[in-house]
């Protein structure tokens, strides 16, 4: 998969008022990388047509496209890949239906982490760093200590994601990260583009002070 540093995930609870297309295309001239669509509340139909509305929106950004959850949407629209949970089929199950596809795993631990990469996943999302109202059966925070982890004994791309702000982005920088994500400090922003923009300047000294240490 392409290198990534920022990713965005919509969270449209965030900006109420504010259609997605909008906001994510945003979030797209401010700079990510990735972008999800992640919506456990619409009927599958509705899913759809949020997902062919941003494929679009991505191919003009050249922007990859990842799918939550729904692989079968995923393929109907050529997303660029799908993002799994602990929960949903498994990964293996998931290769054998979208073939070179990108696939994410979320991973709350370190074993999960250890085993996603085993398998095969592309990318890993490492947390929830910090506490978040993102999603309704949220796992407690995983602490800067797992990115730590991860970063010492993961070979494959992650992103750190759960939580994080403009506020406290330096400390999970600090702990290894180079790939973040954000949902409401994104979405939720009355200046979309602005806030990614502050998000990669953070990740771009990130980079440097990384380099300079190995």
């Amino acid at each position: 998969m392409k290198e990534f540093r920022l990713y965005a995930i919509t969270g449209e609870q965030f900006h109420p008022g504010r259609e997605m297309l909008e906001v994510m295309e945003e979030a797209m001239k401010g700079g990510v990388d990735i972008v999800q669509l992640r919506d456990k509340d619409s009927s599958p139909e509705v899913v759809l047509s949020k997902a062919k509305a941003l494929r679009e929106l991505t191919r003009k950004y050249g922007v990859t496209f990842i799918v939550n959850d729904y692989i079968d949407i995923a393929l109907e629209v050529d997303a660029d890949g799908v993002h799994l949970g602990q929960d949903d089929v498994s990964l293996v199950e998931a290769r054998r239906r979208v073939g070179n596809k990108i696939i994410g795993i979320s991973t709350h631990a370190i074993e999960e982490a250890l085993l996603a990469e085993e398998q095969g996943a592309d990318y890993i999302g490492v947390g929830p760093v910090f506490a978040t109202k993102t999603k309704v059966d949220v796992v407690d925070p995983v602490t800067v200590d797992y990115v730590k982890q991860v970063t010492e004994r993961v070979n494959i791309p992650y992103v750190a994601i759960g939580g994080i702000k403009l506020s406290n982005v330096d400390e999970v920088i600090a702990a290894g990260a180079t790939r973040i994500c954000a949902v409401s400090e994104i979405v939720g922003s009355s200046d979309v583009a602005g806030t990614c923009q502050a998000f990669l300047r953070k990740l771009e000294g990130a980079g440097q002070s990384h380099a300079a240490d190995h």
